[in-house]
């Protein structure tokens, strides 16, 4: 069986790459080109991993490439996408291009190439503020940010495909997750990379808002729980722990439990247009439970503890730490 992995230079995509090759998958791993030859992330995992490997750097939204490239593959996880929600206020015309035309480009290949099984990667964000808790896939979809907007509209392309050419698409819809190799834009990775970089006073957004935070290794674990069920075409699932958390408690974990001490500062550049901001995400896993068979290993409280632990050990690293720049706020 070969697998073809949009976004395998990025955060999820790197840690399912790896598991992927660990369980002897033939895998075909798209990056994003840049003059630089750089692959991301996957610069950084085991050598013996990169060996095995097939890495194929383009652009998806070019169709050509994305329907050249995926001839002979049986199943496409696609999670290559702008996700920067700042970032798609100064350039949401980027964001159609990427996440819904080259959502369009890989469909159309899948339906071209008769790709047995395509994971479209969705996002929490695509629910807005949750108005029923816990948040099952059947809340209502509400864009408050122009990535949202995006999502949806990829999403929705998805399940058209679906339905009117018999497409097997599944939408897999993760919450927060964190870990290991994250962008310091996401709040986690911006705390913490604050605090090695020796900074006593912790520049942060609104502290309010909630979040269900699910590690890495989790989120990874439940697309490879896909790839022999037979029973999730047309299906969206979404991926979350089940538990959330507000901004304010995980400063005051990081301080209680792991000894930090900092103060901290509202940084009003990292504060969302008040319409914009998403109050509260908490999901409900119930349906990847029961479809996929699956729960976070890292699960509750005491799971998000444990995942911060790990999360901060990697950070900890001067290696990992060294592709982080704590003193620029990137949009």
């Amino acid at each position: 069986m070969k697998i073809l992995v949009t976004g395998a230079c990025g955060f999820i995509g790197s840690h399912l790459v790896e598991k992927l090759v660990k369980q002897n998958y033939k895998v075909k791993a798209f990056t994003f080109y840049n003059a630089r030859g750089s692959n991301g992330w996957l610069d950084n995992v085991d050598k013996n991993i990169i060996k095995d490997l097939e890495i194929v750097s383009g652009d998806i939204r070019d169709q050509e490439f994305v329907l050249n490239n995926s001839k002979k593959i049986d199943i496409i996880f696609h999670l290559a996408a702008l996700i920067g929600i700042p970032y798609s206020y100064h350039a949401s015309k980027s964001y159609i291009d990427t996440n819904i035309n080259g959502t369009y480009n890989i469909l159309n290949a899948a339906k071209i190439n008769n790709i047995s099984k395509t994971i479209i990667t969705s996002t929490s964000e695509v629910y807005g503020t949750a108005q029923t808790v816990p948040i099952t896939e059947k809340h209502r979809l509400y864009a408050q940010s122009p990535y949202a907007a995006s999502k949806i509209g990829a999403d929705q392309l998805a399940m058209s495909f679906n339905r009117s050419f018999g497409l097997p698409v599944t939408i897999i819809r993760p919450f927060n997750t964190f870990g290991p190799r994250q962008s310091a834009r996401a709040i986690i990775p911006s705390i913490i990379t604050q605090i090695n970089n020796n900074k006593n006073l912790i520049k942060v957004g609104n502290l309010n808002p909630t979040r269900d935070f699910t590690y890495v290794e989790d989120t990874a674990n439940a697309y490879l729980s896909t790839i022999k069920n037979n029973n999730i075409s047309g299906e969206t699932i979404n991926l979350g722990n089940n538990f959330e958390v507000s901004i304010k408690s995980i400063l005051k974990i990081l301080k209680e439990d792991f000894g930090y001490k900092f103060d901290v500062i509202i940084d009003k550049k990292r504060v969302r247009a008040k319409n914009s901001e998403v109050d509260r995400l908490f999901a409900s896993n119930s349906k990847a439970k029961k479809i996929l068979k699956w729960k976070p290993e890292l699960g509750g409280l005491k799971g998000f503890k444990k995942g911060l632990e790990k999360t901060i050990n990697w950070f900890d690293n001067p290696k990992n730490l060294k592709f982080y720049n704590s003193d620029i706020y990137s949009i």
